[in-house]
C-alpha cells in the first residue's frame, strides 16, 4: 500500500514559500504522494447540511498549485482529492492537465468527481442536476485527448497540443455511482472520507462478485483519512486494516501550522506507519 499526505492549498498555509517548503520535505522523503483540495470559494451562509471549514473558502486553484509543485519537486507525485470536473470546461481542463503532465514529467494524479456544493454550482451558472453528465463528458474528452490531437469541437476541427499524457484517474464518491464511472473511465475509486475498512472491504467484495464487472478487480482504491498519530498502535492498526480491506494508496490528512509540524507528520507516516504495515 502506497502512502501519501495532504498539502493544504487553502487557508493560512496556502502561501508560496510555505507550500514549497512542505512539498520539498515530502519530495525528500519516501512518501508516494501529496494531495490538494478543490473549491471555488464558499458562500457567507450555507443553505445545506455541509460543515466546511470557513478558511477553505480562501483557496488556491489545485491545478495552478499542481503546476507550481511540478517546478519545485523532482520525485513526489501530486494529486487532487478531488477535482470537481463540472467547474471547468472539458477542453480547458484537458489543456491544464496536459501542461501539468509536461512540466512534472507525468507525476500528476487526477482524483475527480461531480461535486456536491449547491452554492458553487449556482455561482458558476451550472445546473447541479447536470453534474453527472458533465463529469462523464469531461472524462470521455480526456480519454479522447490522450489518443489524438485532432478534435471536432462544436463543429470546428481543432488541434490540441501537446497531446495529453493521461494520468491515473480516481473517481471520488459513493460506490454505487463512483465505481461504475471508475470502471468506465478510471484507474480506481476514491471513497468518501468517512468510509471504514469494513465498509471498503464489504463494498469491494460485493462489486467483485458481479460477473459483469470483472474489470473491477483491477481497480485501485485511494483512501483519504486521518490516522490517530498521537496513538501509535491505533494508527498502525487502522492503516493495516485499510490495507487488508484492499486500499492501494492511503493518504493521511490533517491540519498543521508550521513546517516543522508538517515534517514531523511526514516522519511518522514515512517511518512508523510504513515500517509497520510493510
Amino acid at each position: 500500500m502506497k502512502l501519501g499526505m495532504n498539502i493544504r492549498n487553502w487557508g493560512p498555509t496556502a502561501k508560496p514559500d510555505f507550500l514549497a517548503a512542505c512539498a520539498r520535505s515530502a519530495d525528500d522523503s519516501t512518501l508516494d504522494s501529496i494531495w490538494l483540495n478543490d473549491h471555488l470559494g464558499l458562500p457567507p451562509v450555507f443553505d445545506n447540511e455541509y460543515q466546511i471549514d470557513p478558511s477553505m473558502g480562501d483557496i488556491l486553484d489545485p491545478l495552478a498549485v499542481a503546476s507550481y509543485l511540478a517546478g519545485i519537486t523532482a520525485r513526489i507525485r501530486f494529486g487532487t482529492g478531488v477535482l470537481v470536473l463540472p467547474y471547468r470546461p472539458a477542453v480547458v481542463t484537458g489543456k491544464l492537465i496536459a501542461s501539468i503532465q509536461v512540466l512534472s514529467k507525468n507525476r500528476f494524479l487526477l482524483g475527480c468527481g461531480p461535486g456536491y456544493l449547491k452554492e458553487e454550482f449556482t455561482a458558476l451558472g451550472v445546473s447541479k442536476t447536470k453534474r453527472g453528465r458533465i463529469t462523464d463528458e469531461t472524462l470521455k474528452f480526456l480519454h479522447d485527448a490522450s489518443n489524438g490531437a485532432l478534435h471536432n469541437l462544436n463543429g470546428q476541427d481543432f488541434l490540441i497540443k501537446p497531446q495529453l499524457s493521461l494520468p491515473p484517474i480516481y473517481i471520488g464518491g459513493i460506490a454505487e455511482i463512483a465505481i461504475p464511472r471508475a470502471i468506465a473511465f478510471g484507474t480506481g475509486w476514491q471513497p468518501a472520507f468517512g468510509q471504514t475498512p469494513a465498509n471498503i472491504k464489504s463494498t469491494m467484495t460485493e462489486w467483485n462478485s458481479r460477473t459483469d464487472e470483472s474489470r473491477l478487480k483491477r481497480l485501485e482504491v485511494v483512501m483519504m483519512k486521518t490516522l490517530p498519530l498521537n496513538e501509535k498502535n491505533k494508527a498502525i492498526d487502522l492503516a493495516a486494516a485499510y490495507k487488508e480491506a484492499g486500499v492501494t494508496e492511503f493518504v493521511h490528512t490533517q491540519s498543521y501550522e508550521t513546517l516543522d509540524e508538517y515534517k514531523e507528520i511526514i516522519e511518522q507516516i514515512d517511518g512508523t506507519i510504513r515500517q509497520a504495515i510493510h
